[in-house]
């Protein structure tokens, strides 16, 4: 290796990612496998916020998890607004979404395997 990498695998990232959406109270938290399908990291984590406050809550507080428990550094982009937050370690995305702007994008559409979307799709 020509450099050190943060010592925590995208299992371990993912892991306590999960651990701290749920401690933060994110509500419909879904994980997508993206190994061997895309570039743009290992795994994606879509999840809701009731408010802007609680979006942009959830998001800090898992930045800091991240830098102080597994010296991961993130990048965070549109926490100001709270309507989405992107956060991306590198090997996770996240996304953190207001109810309203995770119905608009539905990401998991886009993201999600099709034998998956039938299991959370609701009936129309």
């Amino acid at each position: 290796m020509a450099h050190p990498e943060p010592s925590a695998s995208s299992e371990e990232q993912l892991a306590r990612i999960l651990s701290s959406l749920t401690e933060d109270k994110a509500e419909d938290i879904v994980q997508i496998d993206l190994r061997g399908k895309s570039a743009i990291g290992d795994y994606m984590v879509i999840c809701t916020g009731r408010s802007s406050r609680q979006v942009a809550s959830i998001a800090t507080k898992l930045v800091d998890k991240l830098k102080t428990e597994l010296n991961r550094p993130s990048r965070i982009e549109g926490k100001d607004a709270g309507d989405w937050v992107l956060i991306d370690t590198g090997d996770v995305i996240v996304h953190v979404f207001r109810p309203e702007v995770r119905e608009f994008y539905q990401l998991e559409k886009m993201w999600m395997p099709a034998d998956q979307q039938a299991l959370t799709a609701q009936p129309s």
